[in-house]
C-alpha cells in the first residue's frame, strides 16, 4: 500500500486565448474609431433617375435658394423665418391641403430643407416630394 500522498497539479491559466481576445478587441476598436469622419463623406445632391411627377392635381410648389430664401409657387418671401413661411403656404392653400414639392438647389443648406419640411407638418401636408434633376440630363 502506498500511503504517500498524491502530488496534486497546480491549475495553469493560458495566457494565449486572452491575448487573443484583446487582439481581436484592439483591432475592433481601431477600425470603429476610424469610421466615424461623417464630414469627409463627398456627397452631391440632388440627382435622381425616376420619371417627373404628372401635373394633373393642383399643388404647392416651395423653391429654395442657395443662400436659404423661400419662394412660395415662384412668389420669393420677404423673410427667411419659418413664420412667414407657414403664413405664405396657408394662404396658398386657401384650407385645402394640397400636395408639396420642394425644390432645392444642391447648395442650399439642409437647414432650410428641414424648416420647410417642419413647417409642412405643422400644416397637415402629408403628400410631399423632393424634386431633382435626371442624372442622365444634365441641367444647362
Amino acid at each position: 500500500m502506498n500511503l504517500r500522498p498524491r502530488r496534486r497539479e497546480e491549475p495553469e491559466l493560458s495566457l494565449v486565448p486572452m491575448i487573443d481576445v484583446v487582439l481581436v478587441l484592439l483591432i475592433f476598436f481601431m477600425i470603429a474609431t476610424s469610421l466615424r469622419h461623417e464630414a469627409q463623406l463627398d456627397i452631391r445632391l440632388p440627382e435622381a433617375s425616376g420619371q417627373p411627377m404628372p401635373n394633373a392635381i393642383a399643388q404647392l410648389e416651395v423653391s429654395i435658394a442657395p443662400d436659404g430664401r423661400y419662394a412660395v409657387n415662384g412668389q420669393t418671401l420677404e423673410s427667411h423665418d419659418p413664420a412667414t413661411l407657414k403664413a405664405a403656404l396657408q394662404a396658398a392653400t386657401g384650407g385645402r391641403v394640397l400636395p408639396l414639392i420642394i425644390s432645392a438647389d444642391g447648395r442650399t443648406p439642409h437647414q432650410a430643407v428641414a424648416t420647410a419640411l417642419d413647417v409642412a407638418g405643422q400644416l397637415g401636408i402629408r403628400q410631399l416630394s423632393i424634386a431633382t434633376v435626371n442624372a442622365a440630363t444634365p441641367e444647362p
